[in-house]
């Protein structure tokens, strides 16, 4: 696998992120946020995502960016622990709702969580369907 971060993974469709903040569902392992939706896209990877900082906790656009760059790293580099435990396609958004920044070996840790804990929430309401 690649550890890429390419243009059909990325969560861009107007139409998804809209349908994603209506129906989706939300998990949080501070600062990060998720909200994902299990829906068809258009990309052939099993997931797309999305990452944002909110400007009412980082007024500079340079800070926000920064954010940005490094959840989007820190997504890229553990991306196949999702792509492993997923059958069906997924959207998702990744919100930092920190009011400080953190360091990179921190987001790097916390990210690991969220994305288990999304594992766990996506693999425990596939089997309770079962």
């Amino acid at each position: 696998m690649k550890f890429t971060l390419g243009k059909q993974e990325r969560l861009k469709s107007k139409k998804l992120i809209d349908q994603l903040y209506k129906k989706g569902k939300s998990i949080k392992v501070f600062p990060f946020r998720m909200v994902y939706l299990q829906t068809e896209h258009t990309s052939s990877y099993p997931a797309q995502v999305g990452v944002s900082v909110a400007k009412r906790n980082f007024k500079k656009a340079p800070d926000r960016n920064r954010l940005k760059r490094l959840m989007r790293e820190t997504y890229r580099l553990q991306k196949a622990t999702v792509y492993e435990n997923v059958s069906e396609p997924y959207i998702f958004m990744i919100s930092y709702i920190g009011k400080e920044e953190k360091t990179y070996q921190e987001l790097h840790a916390k990210m690991n969580s969220l994305l288990h804990l999304f594992i766990e929430k996506v693999n425990y309401t596939k089997n309770e369907t079962l």
